[in-house]
């Protein structure tokens, strides 16, 4: 039986890709390219078909190698299993052939949210297996607690109901009257106390009841009030980071400028040395001090995308002259994402906050010379972080969070992580 084959345990392969950089004789002072061959070669971007495909084979317990099992195989398990099931091949009317889907499914790069959740029913998945499609394949939250929709799906799963009982409880859903007297904010404002609220359910009727609640409440808004509570505090202080090094840049270029001055002063015999004196003291005053409400979107792109070439305008170059698009897409901290976010116009995601907890580690001293200690503590804060938010632990699996192990993993991490970018760009390396 070849169900723990190699070439499907996807986070083996990727620690085994880990360890041999950062386990390597030379890693200390060659580190970036280490880390560069890896991820051009070893650690490729996994996409939501070939996740589609494993879980397949390891459900189908396959008794032959994973790359022999043809594409026509794997669509016709899931026509057989959704047939099996009673699933439609939409949630929606469609004209569209399951046999095309399915086709679609194991061959794309990614997929909407509502195709894992169909497939919840269609291949009979777990609530585990589930957020597992969720968190890892499409690296998004696991089951919204405050989103009806999923929250009964996640019902029917983790009771073992069908989809012809998913459509009953969404039609019930449906029928709830909106009457918006008398609605109480306290505990629902809450995703924690929503999470708890919705684990309480063990039937029909106290779903329904839970529904009601929702409904009044209007909680099927997707922004997550914890990832940006996280992304504000974590922004906050990489901008006072940022103030800290932009203060200590103006200090060497006052330095340097005030030796120039007081040497052309002490030439100057017709100033009395009281007079001298004065001028120097007005002209420390004049050091500008950065505080951290003046670091902009523009600052951080600065310093996290500073060996992305940028064109005549200024603009980072487009992601798709880096010979690591496919592992780096959608990753980069640039100032029109930053606006984005702050602006409320899109989601926070996971590389976001992974990205800006990195670089307040990687500033942070005390981890000067104990790159294993700032290692295993970034690990637990950024799974503290991560959990906090219903998101999936580091997943090393994903080429762009090996790539900040290893970097973080590194003598000088921030460092390490630009050259990593530059020579990504470098059409001679």
């Amino acid at each position: 039986m070849y169900n723990e084959n190699y070439e499907t345990d996807f986070t083996e392969r990727a620690w085994d890709s880990l360890y041999s950089v950062v386990d390597h004789t030379y890693f200390r002072d060659q580190d970036a390219h280490l880390i560069y061959e890896a991820l051009e070669h070893r650690l490729k971007y996994i996409s939501f078909g070939e996740y589609l495909k494993r879980y397949i084979y390891r459900k189908a317990e396959f008794t032959v190698p994973y790359e022999q099992i043809s594409l026509k195989e794997y669509q016709a398990i899931i026509r057989d299993s959704f047939a099996d099931n009673h699933t439609p091949a939409s949630f929606t009317a469609t004209t569209a052939k399951l046999s095309a889907l399915s086709k679609n499914w194991l061959t794309q790069q990614t997929v909407r949210r509502k195709v894992v959740f169909l497939l919840g029913f269609g291949l009979a998945m777990s609530e585990e297996e589930v957020n597992e499609f969720l968190t890892k394949a499409l690296r998004e939250q696991g089951i919204n607690a405050k989103n009806p929709f999923e929250v009964i799906c996640w019902y029917c799963y983790k009771n073992h109901y069908n989809f012809l009982k998913f459509q009953k409880l969404w039609a019930s859903y449906h029928a709830i009257p909106v009457d918006s007297s008398g609605i109480k904010d306290a505990d629902w404002e809450r995703t924690i106390n929503i999470r708890r609220n919705i684990l309480s359910v063990t039937n029909d009727f106290t779903l329904i009841q839970k529904l009601y609640e929702m409904k009044l409440q209007d909680r099927e808004k997707p922004l997550s009030v914890t990832a940006r509570k996280y992304f504000y505090v974590l922004y906050n202080e990489a901008r006072k980071i940022v103030a800290q090094l932009y203060n200590q840049d103006e200090q060497e270029k006052q330095n340097a400028a005030l030796r120039d001055y007081i040497n052309m002063l002490e030439r100057n015999d017709r100033l009395s040395d009281h007079e001298k004196q004065k001028r120097i003291l007005e002209r420390r005053k004049q050091r500008k001090v950065y505080q951290y409400e003046d670091i902009t979107e523009s600052d951080m792109e600065h310093i996290l995308c500073s060996s992305i070439p940028v064109d005549r305008h200024g603009n980072l170059t487009p992601g798709k002259a880096s010979k690591l698009n496919e592992q780096f897409a959608g990753k980069r901290f640039s100032r029109q994402h930053i606006r984005e976010i702050l602006s409320g116009k899109t989601e926070i995601n996971r590389f976001d906050l992974i990205t800006l907890n990195f670089f307040i580690f990687s500033q942070n001293p005390v981890y000067d010379g104990h790159s294993k200690k700032r290692y295993v503590e970034f690990l637990q804060s950024m799974n503290k972080i991560l959990e906090s938010c219903y998101l999936a632990p580091v997943y090393t699996a994903n080429p762009y969070e090996c790539f900040i192990l290893m970097c973080i993993l590194s003598d000088d991490p921030l460092g390490t992580y630009a050259d990593v970018w530059e020579l990504s760009f470098d059409s001679t390396f």
